[in-house]
């Protein structure tokens, strides 16, 4: 088997109606900056990262005629490093009446869902210690504090046939990827 090169996703463009909102939206609810902004084939662009690491992590493209054989979007997902930083932004989305605000334990995973002005759906989330067989997902009550999420999804990981500590599902992918 030849083991190909780990491309991690790194960047995603949007095309987008209202190039101001979508960046105001971006740099003022998830602190995201303007790394660049231009023109392309007379198409405004706008870059945004969060990483001194990628020059981009977010590209916005004025205008809504979506050019021939591109595809269409299911959601943006941002990758926090604690279950704390996710209520946080939880209740700043909420503080600002963002559109779609959804929580959800996906028991591998603690989510939040919202759309942007233009209605694309972002997911931010937190990966938790078990892994479950997906697609499954409950309700969940960000406002609750930290502690009693974690006991609440413990509690229905146990119940879910096929779930397991998340460490063990890491081993057997990183077998699959052959990174052993």
């Amino acid at each position: 088997m030849i083991k190909l090169p780990d491309a991690q996703l790194t960047h995603v463009g949007l095309y987008v109606k209202d190039i101001d909102s979508m960046k105001a939206f971006y740099t003022g609810l998830l602190d995201m900056v303007v790394s660049d902004e231009g023109t392309h084939t007379g198409r405004e662009l706008v870059f945004l990262t969060r990483s001194a690491d990628e020059h981009h992590q977010l590209v916005l493209a004025r205008g809504t005629v979506v050019p021939q054989g591109a595809s269409t979007l299911n959601q943006l997902s941002f990758r926090l490093g604690s279950l704390e930083e996710l209520r946080t932004l939880y209740a700043r989305f909420a503080e600002h009446e963002v559109r779609g605000l959804d929580g959800r334990d996906h028991g591998n995973s603690w989510s939040f869902y919202a759309l942007d002005p233009e209605s694309n759906k972002l997911e931010l989330y937190v990966p938790t210690p078990w892994h479950v067989p997906q697609p499954w997902r409950a309700p969940l009550d960000l406002t609750m504090d930290a502690d009693a999420i974690i006991k609440q999804t413990e509690a229905r990981v146990k119940e879910i046939p096929g779930s397991r500590p998340a460490g063990e599902w890491a081993a057997e992918t990183r077998a699959k990827l052959g990174l052993n």
